[in-house]
């Protein structure tokens, strides 16, 4: 924890009177306009990859990038959803998965989860992107993270803050895949894949 501690130093340091003025204003304004939905993985820093403020972005990390459908009853995900659309007002939700998944190369190569039973429970939501994913009894992980990313806009839109928001034409979905060896982001739109950065 020592690195954490000096971290904090730099930041308090360095940073911080860099941006004092930003911070101001954030201490009693949040309005970020974008959902970004991620991977929990730490390799997938959002402020990161988009290189935005402090405030631009509200976050919502799991396991997978996963979103389940909306069903009756409170539950961590949907109610992050439902505060970032309906309270916050954001335009765009990014789905965000990325290569070396380890969630989507779990279910892709049939690990063994015994011993994380909320984890498999958990990646039980990917299971429709699963089927899709395999081809002659195999699953490529690139094409199964592709597929997930996919499954969990549609999944996304099941919830009754994001319907509203889309009939009402206030928001709009997004799903990319980043991919850590090369650090580029590919929008993966409805009719085909084109390369954000390079």
């Amino acid at each position: 924890m020592p690195h954490f501690a000096e971290g904090i130093a730099r930041f308090q340091r360095e940073v911080f009177p860099a941006k004092a003025g930003l911070f101001a204003r954030l201490a009693t304004v949040h309005r970020p306009g974008t959902l970004f939905i991620g991977c929990s993985d730490a390799r997938v820093v959002p402020e990161l990859i988009t290189q935005t403020d402090p405030g631009e972005l509200f976050v919502i990390r799991t396991a997978g990038n996963l979103v389940p459908a909306h069903t009756p009853g409170a539950d961590g995900v949907t109610a992050g959803v439902e505060y970032a659309v309906t309270v916050l007002g954001v335009r765009d939700v990014v789905v965000c998965g990325h290569s070396a998944c380890g969630a989507m190369t779990a279910l892709a190569e049939g690990h063994d989860l015994g011993s994380a039973p909320a984890v498999a429970a958990w990646l039980r939501h990917a299971d429709a992107s699963l089927a899709r994913a395999a081809v002659g009894g195999t699953v490529d992980v690139a094409a199964l993270v592709r597929e997930n990313v996919a499954a969990q806009l549609a999944n996304l839109a099941t919830h009754p803050s994001v319907a509203r928001a889309l009939a009402a034409g206030e928001v709009r979905l997004h799903g990319w895949v980043f991919d850590i060896a090369d650090g580029t982001v590919e929008e993966l739109p409805a009719t085909a894949s084109t390369a954000l950065a390079a």
